[in-house]
């Protein structure tokens, strides 16, 4: 039987360290990396070059260390049925020709060796914290211990929009990534059709359903979902994604290549090389995610308390949604829009902002600066469909945002 083997290339550690400044240029302060753990060497006869898969009548239990017996395993079946826990949590992914063996951790020996290994990792590699995969493949009582013995904040991917299922795996580990906001706010931008009231009825729903929405990870590209240029090429619409994941509730996730624009589909499209781009720092979307994040961590330091506020939205017409973190003076106010870069110029008269009548604020993208009326409504400038964000001008001092 002949195995078609998938060819990868995950760049190198010289290749992360030298582009440092470039990572560090947009704002962000820790890098999500590969596995650092070695992975089973091509020709060694896994029936691919990504690590760990076998054949599912012949693996060869002897190439795993420690899991080196086939009594570690669950023993093989392929999932046939998502909705069926079981089937999900005992059942191997992929297929007879190329699947993943799956541990049986109700094992004690098998719990024991994973929470060994992973305060080993993190302490040998000095990790600060850790993305887990396929998280509810694993019976959900398996992930406090691992998170205790991790001793660093986990966040699980369990890649399902509704958050009655998606959220309760929050109480097993500290965060989850925010798949019940991705669906619909891909909805509303990828096209200018899209539906804002979904979005912003699910801003809502997350709050109230999720143990903790901001200790989620926010996203509207990764290397598991096809990027969001691949559904369209309109760069106001790309920005408005981005100015979301920055600016809403969680931890700001960013994909590599996402702050250039790429446009991949389906593997392995969607897994470009960044260094394709020329690691460019004057890209649109590479600035706006900047000033995003500059933003972002004024506010921070302005109040302490400014994470813990959760992300509110104060407005939505058919294709506008508004949006305020923060308090204390020192909140963000959020405005996106899916007319795309097509979109007409007009005056938003926005209320619900929480500024006081009189007070100055600055658009930050635009560097313009705004009164507050004496009803407390902000006329907000929109054109060509693009975000805007406002913020206190008198409590830019020291920021460097708009000179």
């Amino acid at each position: 039987m002949k195995v078609q083997r998938k060819k990868y290339c995950g760049g190198s550690w010289r290749g992360i360290i030298n582009q440092l400044d470039y990572i560090q240029g947009m704002g962000f302060s820790a890098i999500w990396i590969t596995p650092v753990t070695a992975q089973v060497p091509q020709g060694s006869g896994i029936g691919s070059a990504r690590g760990y898969d076998g054949a599912a009548d012949s693996v060869d239990y002897s190439v795993f260390k420690p899991f080196n017996k086939k009594e570690y395993f669950h023993s093989y079946c392929s999932i046939t049925n998502y909705d069926n826990q079981t089937n999900v949590q005992d059942c191997w992914l992929g297929d007879n020709k190329v699947s993943l063996p799956d541990l049986d951790t109700t094992r004690s020996d098998v719990q024991t060796m994973w929470y060994d290994w992973v305060k080993s990792l993190v302490s040998n590699y000095s990790i600060d914290g850790l993305r887990i995969d396929t998280v509810k493949h694993v019976q959900k009582e398996f992930w406090p211990g691992y998170n205790k013995a991790a001793g660093v904040y986990c966040i699980e991917e369990v890649c399902d929009g509704d958050t009655s299922y998606t959220c309760p795996y929050q109480k097993y580990l500290d965060g989850v990534l925010n798949y019940p906001m991705y669906f619909p706010l891909l909805r509303a931008f990828k096209s200018t059709s899209g539906s804002i009231s979904d979005l912003y009825n699910m801003i809502n729903t997350v709050k109230d359903n999720c143990p903790d929405s901001t200790l989620m990870g926010t996203f509207i590209e990764n290397h598991d979902n096809p990027r969001f240029a691949s559904y369209t090429k309109d760069l106001s619409l790309a920005k408005n994604v981005a100015a979301f994941s920055i600016l809403a509730d969680g931890i700001p996730i960013i994909y590599a290549g996402q702050e250039q624009h790429y446009s991949g589909g389906n593997d392995p499209s969607k897994r470009e090389a960044t260094w394709l781009s020329g690691y460019s720092t004057t890209s649109p979307l590479y600035t706006l995610i900047a000033e995003a994040n500059k933003i972002r961590s004024h506010a921070i330091k302005q109040d302490a308390k400014y994470l813990m506020y959760k992300n509110y939205p104060i407005y939505k017409d058919t294709t506008t949604i508004a949006m305020r973190k923060g308090f204390n003076g020192a909140q963000i106010i959020t405005v996106l829009s899916n007319l795309g870069s097509a979109g007409k110029s007009y005056t938003l008269s926005l209320t619900g902002t929480g500024y006081q009548a009189g007070l100055r604020v600055t658009e930050i993208f635009t560097c313009t600066t705004l009164t507050v009326n004496a009803d407390g409504s902000v006329p907000v400038p929109m054109a060509n469909g693009l975000p805007r964000a406002l913020f206190p001008t008198a409590k830019l001092g020291g920021s460097s945002i708009c000179g």
